[in-house]
C-alpha cells in the first residue's frame, strides 16, 4: 500500500472509529432488545428504534462509558507530566529531559497558538487535558439526565413517585455506575503501565524495543 495513501496515513483512527461504531450499533441492537423483554415482562408498551435512542436506557449505558474513558485520558495525560514509573515504556525518563518538557518554539510550520503566542499558546499548552475535560463533563452530565430519566421511568412503572436531579445526584444508584467504571478503567491503565516494563510488542509505539532492559524508560 503507498504510504501517500489515505486509509495508510489515517489507518489507525479509522480502524478504531469504525470498531466503536460497529460496537455502538451493537449495544444499541442489544440494549434495545434487553429493554423490550423487560417492558413486556413487566406489562408495559415495548419501544421502537427511534423511541429507544431517547430513552434513559440507552443515554445511561452510552454515556455512562465514555464518561469513564474520557476521565481516564484526563487523568493520565496530567499523571504522566511530572510522576514516572521505572522501566515503563507509558513513563518519561527519570533523569533526562525530554522534547514535550521544552519551550514552543515558533517555526513555519508551527501550529497557529504557537505563533500566535499570549493566551493563545498558554491554552494550547494544555489544549489535550482540556479537551478530555469538556468530553468528561460532557458525558458525565449526560449519564446523569440518563440515569435519572431511566430511574423515574421505573418509578412510574411501579407508580411510585418521580426524583428531583438535586435529590438524586445523592442516590447511590448513580454513583455506583460511576464507580464501577472508573475503577476498572485506572485498572487497565495500571496494568499497561506495569506491564510494559516486562512484557513486549514488536513495532508497537506503546511497546519498548524487545530487547530493551526491563529496568530502562524508552
Amino acid at each position: 500500500m503507498s504510504k501517500n495513501n489515505f486509509f495508510y496515513r489515517n489507518s489507525l483512527s479509522i480502524v478504531l472509529i469504525s470498531l466503536m461504531l460497529i460496537c455502538l450499533l451493537g449495544q444499541f441492537l442489544t440494549g434495545w432488545n434487553t429493554q423490550n423483554k423487560e417492558l413486556l415482562e413487566e406489562g408495559n408498551a415495548t419501544l421502537s428504534l427511534s423511541e429507544y435512542v431517547y430513552s434513559g436506557h440507552f443515554i445511561q449505558a452510552t454515556f455512562e462509558n465514555w464518561e469513564s474513558e474520557f476521565l481516564q485520558m484526563m487523568i493520565y495525560v496530567l499523571l504522566t507530566i511530572s510522576l514516572r514509573q521505572k522501566g515503563s515504556s507509558e513513563s518519561k525518563s527519570l533523569e533526562e529531559k525530554e522534547d514535550v518538557d521544552k519551550e514552543p518554539v515558533p517555526h513555519p510550520k508551527a501550529p497557529w497558538p504557537v505563533k500566535k503566542g499570549g493566551i493563545w499558546l498558554k491554552m494550547y499548552k494544555h489544549s489535550l487535558s482540556i479537551a478530555f475535560a469538556i468530553l468528561f463533563l460532557l458525558s458525565f452530565a449526560l449519564h446523569f439526565y440518563g440515569s435519572l430519566k431511566e430511574y423515574n421511568t421505573e418509578q412510574i412503572s411501579k407508580e411510585k413517585p418521580v426524583i428531583t436531579a438535586f435529590n438524586y445526584i445523592t442516590e447511590s444508584r448513580f454513583w455506583f455506575e460511576s464507580f464501577q467504571n472508573w475503577q476498572s478503567e485506572f485498572l487497565a491503565v495500571f496494568s499497561l503501565v506495569i506491564l510494559s516494563i516486562w512484557l513486549r510488542e514488536k513495532g508497537s509505539p506503546e511497546s519498548k524495543p524487545v530487547d530493551m532492559a526491563h529496568d530502562e524508560n524508552p
